[in-house]
């Protein structure tokens, strides 16, 4: 028998199409069922974006301002001032002279303690102006004999020549005896008045109220006419003088307000007025001297201080006063951003008085006392804008505090 060799069939086409048909089709399924799935996704999110546009048509942002942001008018009156400093000085001040030469015998005051008008702070030696006293005395008794003598004796002439004992030549001598007794007398008494006001003079007495601020004589030293024995100075009113340039000079009246502290008191602001004005100008400085009227009556101030402190040139009525760092210029016009009902208003004002210094505009027409503004530069918040505060607006001056503590 012969082998047979026996092969498989070949496949038929139909077959081999029907395979590749399946996996082609599950791909076009697949890829169907996603391009639908993308175009409902992308349908929800354009119809959220909508939604969310629509939203924000409804509720329009809102914007928080901080406390630091806002600030409430105030009312008070605005000052211009011009900056001054200088020394205070004693309005009154004296130095006690001995009038006459005698020893110090005592001392009765020292530097620091009040002194009253005619206590007495100091005796001199006084037995040599008694002893001239005394005999100035003897002189006056002594010249009052002899007038009494000589009036006497021109009374007698006068009886004589009456009954023509005597001749008129022998009366008219008596009578000049008379006139001469009483010159004498006359010069005797000034002379025991000298003495006794040098005695006077030796005891010392205060001329002024006021403290002993120094004592150039000791006990047992030797005091010649006009050599100074104590200096007084009377603290209750002081002068403040300061150097003013001569250009600020026609800003300066008498009587216009003065504010300054002194080293040492730095809580503490003292009050003053100007006084008078120095016609000249200080030679090399071409400044002039200001002179300030200082009460000084619990005597706190001292002589000598320096002193620091502003001149009020100008000042307003009560008027509303806005922060400076609040104005802006809109169409040529000053304007300031009110809040009214949580909204920013574009506000017109009328301004007067201002003080670049103190950062301060008085406002006369425009805004009224507890109006809000907005201070800060903040470029997203226009008129118009809704706006809500994170606290209550500090007042104005507290605001422009923080804000030049901020700029400093």
């Amino acid at each position: 028998m012969k082998p047979e060799n026996t092969q498989p069939a070949p496949s038929s086409p139909t077959a081999s199409r029907k395979r590749w048909r399946i996996p082609l089709a599950a791909l076009i399924l697949i890829g169907a069922t996603g391009g639908g799935w993308m175009m409902m996704h992308a349908k929800k999110s354009a119809a959220k974006e909508q939604a969310e546009a629509k939203s924000g048509d409804r509720q329009p942002t809102v914007f928080e301002l901080a406390a630091g942001d806002v600030a409430t008018i105030d009312a008070r009156e605005l000052r211009v001032t011009l900056p001054v400093s200088g020394s205070l000085l004693p309005l009154m001040q004296t130095t006690v002279k001995a009038k006459v030469a005698a020893e110090v015998r005592e001392t009765l005051v020292q530097e620091g303690m009040k002194v009253t008008r005619g206590q007495i702070i100091a005796r001199l030696d006084s037995a040599d102006l008694r002893a001239r006293v005394a005999t100035q005395q003897a002189a006056l008794d002594e010249a009052t004999a002899k007038l009494s003598l000589a009036s006497k004796n021109n009374d007698t002439n006068q009886s004589l020549l009456k009954q023509n004992y005597i001749s008129q030549n022998a009366v008219d001598t008596a009578h000049n005896s008379v006139e001469l007794a009483r010159a004498s007398l006359k010069s005797t008494s000034s002379q025991l008045e000298i003495a006794q006001r040098a005695l006077d003079d030796a005891v010392i007495r205060a001329p002024i109220d006021g403290i002993v601020s120094k004592r150039h004589l000791q006990t047992g030293d030797k005091a010649s006419p006009d050599s100074a024995l104590f200096s007084i100075v009377n603290l209750a009113q002081l002068t403040l003088e300061a150097q003013v340039p001569a250009s600020e000079i026609p800003r300066i009246r008498p009587g216009q307000d003065v504010g300054f502290h002194v080293d040492g008191f730095a809580g503490r602001q003292f009050s003053g007025k100007v006084a008078r004005i120095n016609p000249t100008t200080e030679a090399g400085s071409r400044a002039m001297l200001v002179y300030v009227s200082v009460p000084n009556a619990d005597g706190a101030l001292r002589g000598g201080m320096f002193a620091k402190g502003s001149i009020t040139t100008e000042r307003s009525p009560v008027m509303p006063l806005v922060p400076m760092a609040a104005l802006r210029t809109e169409k040529g016009q000053q304007v300031v951003y009110k809040i009214e009902g949580g909204k920013v208003v574009a506000q017109p004002v009328r301004l007067g008085l201002r003080n670049e210094d103190e950062g301060y505009a008085e406002v006369t027409a425009g805004l009224d006392k507890g109006a809000s503004v907005i201070i800060s530069k903040l470029d997203d918040v226009k008129p118009g804008s809704q706006v809500k505060l994170s606290t209550p607006p500090p007042a104005a001056k507290a605001a422009m505090v923080g804000t030049l503590a901020q700029k400093g």
